[in-house]
């Protein structure tokens, strides 16, 4: 799969949504991403936006959506990342019910232990 260039639209949309939730923004694989209590819940990765989900809440989006699990490289899914559909993220109220579920998630994920 080639690389495509991050989107500016998927960056603009999400940036102000996380932000705003107090999440901190570092770069992942060169992208924005949005990180609470040291750990990645939510982010841009070439022209989509992903987010980390509970077991529970994975499963509820993956059958109500046309989603599916973030794989940064084919074959090699982060586990607990989804794609968020434009179905999802085209709809403020929406994206926003899932982007607090994802950060409400990552809060209970010990933090990250720092490397020496």
């Amino acid at each position: 799969m080639a690389w495509e260039k991050t989107s500016r639209a998927m960056i603009d949309l999400l940036t102000p949504m996380a932000l705003g939730r107090g999440c901190d923004e570092r770069k992942m694989f060169g992208c924005p991403a949005f990180f609470v209590n040291d750990n990645m819940t939510a982010g841009v990765h070439q022209r989509t936006i992903i987010m980390r989900l509970s077991e529970g809440d994975r499963a509820e989006f993956l059958l109500t959506y046309d989603a599916g699990l973030f794989e940064p490289f084919e074959g090699k899914p982060m586990r607990e990342y989804v794609n968020v559909p434009p179905t999802v993220h085209d709809d403020e109220a929406l994206f926003g019910d899932w982007l607090d579920r994802s950060i409400a998630y990552t809060m209970t994920v010990p933090p990250r232990k720092k490397r020496k």
